[in-house]
């Protein structure tokens, strides 16, 4: 019988409504769960450290911790047209930037290795200044960096907020590869166990599946932690990032998966659970 697990998830609209009928008992796992809302980089953090069995990571760094570790299929965020956006002040391209100090939403993030990725392709260098996620619009807008890499919500509301946009790089990845972005997946202590590995990814699709088909059950639990209190982009991240890939990644998502990590120096192979 499985035991009392910990787990991990962001605020973000997109988690919490995944995970709403889980993390509430709605979707009951024997033993129960004990759950951690944080930032996507804090808890790339406490998965480097072994902090929580289970726990959403960007994708980028898995590359850390695929010895303790193994990625689920379901609950991840994936897809196109959902990928971070570089953004400024005024008016600027990449190649402008270099030499430029750029915020980027925390050094393990998928946003920042595919930055780091469009530099390298560009030719050009910047000084990459960490902060968390909802810090970086604001420092951006006070003229401490001149550009700023925007995740999560910031897709949606950077141009309410003046900043205009250099480089889509979700959009840039897609073109790079020809593969759906990886942002997020969910990775679970190898050491648990291939069949509570299995268990806990039916759960995660029994959890998103009782979303999709009760939103209205979860719309308290969301709205309750999301950064951006605007309805309409709630909703429009919600159907950004929470995709036919979160309930399973497929080839097509393993394939950009690996693509990513083989991009970050990871050429492990037994990157996700077998089904």
């Amino acid at each position: 019988m499985p035991r009392n697990l910990s787990i991990g998830f962001s605020p973000c609209p997109n988690d919490t409504y995944i995970f709403h009928a889980l993390a509430t008992g709605l979707i009951q796992w024997p033993g129960g769960l004990s759950v951690t809302l944080a930032d996507v980089e804090e808890l790339n953090g406490l998965a480097a450290s072994g902090a929580l069995d289970v726990v959403k990571i960007s994708v980028a760094a898995a590359a850390g911790i695929l010895d303790d570790y193994v990625l689920l299929r379901a609950g991840g965020a994936m897809g196109y047209g959902a990928g971070p956006v570089l953004v400024s002040g005024r008016g600027r391209t990449l190649a402008s930037l270099d030499g430029a100090r750029v915020a980027i939403p925390g050094e393990r993030t998928t946003a920042n290795l595919i930055f780091g990725l469009c530099c390298r392709e560009a030719g050009i260098a910047v000084e990459r200044v960490s902060m968390v996620f909802d810090e970086v619009m604001l420092a951006v807008e006070a003229g401490s960096v001149e550009a700023g890499v925007v995740i999560h919500e910031g897709r949606f509301t950077f141009s309410e907020r003046g900043l205009k946009r250099v480089l889509d790089l979700g959009a840039w990845w897609e073109g790079f590869t020809g593969l759906p972005i990886p942002l997020g997946a969910i990775a679970i202590r190898r050491s648990l166990g291939e069949d509570t590995a299995r268990r806990m990814n039916e759960a995660i699709r029994r959890s998103l599946g009782a979303a999709r088909a009760n939103p209205e059950a979860g719309r308290d639990y969301v709205r309750s932690h999301a950064q951006e209190l605007s309805e309409d982009v709630v909703c429009s991240h919600i159907e950004t990032f929470v995709t036919d890939y979160s309930l399973d990644v497929g080839e097509s998502g393993m394939e950009a998966v690996s693509r990513l990590l083989a991009e970050a120096g990871c050429t492990r192979k037994d990157i996700f659970i077998e089904i």
